[in-house]
């Protein structure tokens, strides 16, 4: 991963937005930055890139060592254990803000009152805005280096899912078939740190997308869903297949071939150019057309990359227009409450000339038990 050009093309983007400057903490935007890997705790860590200077690290003395380490260069600015030391630490990095109105960018989803307390007492003057467009400017098209991270995390997850299959049995509980699915993630390759606890959910519970494994037992003639991902090299990929538990109803099956042909037409307008809300639009008319419309609960997909959900967002009127190296899913589904739902997702990439599927697991109708 080439961190110093990530960088570079960050601190365009800072100029353009006439930002001051970027704070990030531990998580996917640090990593992505830098390489570097922190807990998010009670002991702050931020990261501060800028335009007009170089990469700053706030950070525990402790976690220097890692820091010096690290594939780009940094100042740091580390504290001790003692009571208020991190601000010092924050001020001292600060201190060069310019007071001519300039905003700092902060990520959103993963800043704490704790981190933006700091960074405001330790510079009154600045103005913190939140840095969402600008960090999905950043990491939404994936480089080639990027994209081989993805495919590996999806070979391990389907090589995971062909072992897991043949040891699925009438009578074992969701919890019990989740535990599976993790092992064999892991002795697949995956990194211990998988995307999301796999989604195992059969009978009524297969209407909830969401549905979190528990004591339910596979029963003959009900649906099940599997939604589950394996990381490599901090890129994760995000598959669903639905199983038939033994023999299903007329309504089931015709229900999983409508869910297919969505998949099919959400897949079949990816391109480049194209709105996020137009694909969104393509699969979720088919699922409409056959009587299911308001059955279909969320969007058709997400961006996957260093996180399980990420832009784009492929939901309907998301004007975001697709680019070459987007990549994300495409999971149309349908919920029928008290009976079963089914959900097929895969991971697409967006190409030059039009779209690739990443994923390769049968979307068939596969019978387990």
């Amino acid at each position: 991963m080439d961190y110093q050009k990530r960088i570079e093309r960050l601190s365009n983007l800072l100029r353009t937005e006439e930002l001051e400057a970027l704070a990030v903490l531990p998580g996917p935007n640090l990593f992505y930055l830098t390489g570097l890997s922190f807990h998010l705790m009670e002991r702050p860590v931020v990261g501060l890139f800028s335009a007009s200077a170089p990469p700053r690290l706030i950070l525990p003395e402790f976690e220097k060592p890692k820091a010096e380490a690290a594939a780009v260069a940094l100042e740091l600015f580390s504290y001790g254990e003692q009571e208020g030391a991190s601000l010092s630490a924050f001020q001292a990095a600060l201190s060069r803000m310019p007071a001519d109105g300039r905003a700092v960018a902060v990520e959103p989803l993963r800043a704490r009152f704790h981190e933006l307390g700091l960074l405001q007492a330790a510079s009154p003057h600045t103005r913190f805005v939140t840095g969402a467009s600008l960090l999905a400017s950043l990491r939404m098209a994936k480089d080639s280096a990027e994209l081989a991270a993805i495919r590996r995390a999806i070979e391990i997850a389907q090589r995971a899912m062909d072992q897991t299959v043949p040891l699925i049995r009438l009578g074992m509980t969701e919890h019990e078939l989740a535990s599976e699915l993790n092992v064999q993630l892991l002795r697949a390759g995956s990194e211990p740190e998988i995307p999301f606890s796999p989604i195992v959910a059969t009978g009524p519970n297969s209407a909830h997308p969401h549905a979190v494994p528990g004591d339910r037992r596979l029963g003959a003639g009900e649906l099940l869903v599997l939604d589950w991902g394996a990381t490599a090299s901090g890129y994760i990929s995000d598959l669903t297949r639905t199983f038939a538990v033994g023999e299903i109803s007329q309504e089931l099956a015709e229900v999983h071939r409508v869910v297919g042909q969505a998949n099919a037409a959400g897949r079949a307008a990816v391109g480049p150019g194209v709105r996020c809300g137009e694909v969104d639009r393509a699969a979720r008319a088919v699922i409409a057309s056959a009587g299911y419309g308001e059955f279909f609960l969320h969007r058709t997909g997400h961006g996957i990359g260093l996180e399980a959900h990420e832009p784009p967002f492929i939901r309907d009127g998301e004007p975001t227009v697709l680019e070459p190296g987007m990549t994300f899913t495409i999971e149309p589904g349908i919920y029928l409450a008290g009976r079963g739902g089914v959900r097929i997702e895969d991971n697409v990439v967006v190409t030059a000339e039009g779209s690739s599927s990443l994923t390769s697991s049968p979307r068939e109708l596969k019978v387990v038990g």
